[in-house]
């Protein structure tokens, strides 16, 4: 807890090391391949849970319209999976280009321009974000953990830490991801003839 207390009390240089270590893990050959792997595996995580909430939901409405009866543990299960859903997604969005971009200007630059506006983003403001959520996300987590923190409704769940856990992989991916997005920045630019 000490490192993550000196993390946070330096959060100027834990986002400085945090784009220094991430351009330099770029550089590291095929490591877009792992991480985009390990990217896919996190959002089939997603898909499941996506799933399971889609059937959780409707078994929650049908129990509650036709038969008056539901759960408070049920939908506090429906609200960690959405979640899942949206945390895990975050990264593999990322890494099929498909976040929101102000597009207006975007769209009309060359090939470089566009890579060098990634390049920038990512370093400046991805990484970083990423980061400060992860440091910030961490003792959050452990006081859940510490204080037992369960749902304050009868019947609700407990060990709330295990859905706050989620922030922190989300954004560790979403780190990762940036990455490859990096490595692939270099080697499109690096290789990318004509504009």
């Amino acid at each position: 807890m000490e490192f993550v207390n000196y993390l946070t009390e330096n959060l100027d240089k834990t986002l400085f090391a945090a784009i220094i270590i991430a351009l330099i893990l770029s550089f590291i050959p095929k490591i877009e391949i792992i991480i985009e792997k390990l990217t896919k595996t996190f959002m089939i995580i997603s898909v499941i849970a996506l799933l399971t909430l889609t059937i959780l939901v409707s078994y929650d409405v049908i129990m509650r319209k036709l038969f008056s009866a539901g759960s408070i543990g049920l939908q506090e299960l429906e609200w960690h999976l959405f979640d899942i859903v949206f945390l895990f997604s975050i990264a593999y969005t990322l890494s099929k280009d498909k976040h929101v971009r102000v597009d207006i200007l975007y769209d009309k630059f060359p090939f470089k321009i566009k890579k060098i506006i990634n390049l920038i983003t990512i370093l400046f403001f991805v990484i970083p974000l990423a980061t400060l959520i992860i440091v910030e996300a961490i003792p959050f987590v452990e006081m859940s953990y510490t204080q037992q923190e369960a749902s304050g409704d009868p019947g609700g769940l407990c060990c709330r830490w295990i859905i706050k856990s989620t922030m922190i992989w989300a954004f560790l991916m979403l780190y990762l991801q940036s990455i490859a997005e990096l490595r692939k920045i270099y080697y499109q630019l690096k290789h990318h003839k004509g504009e």
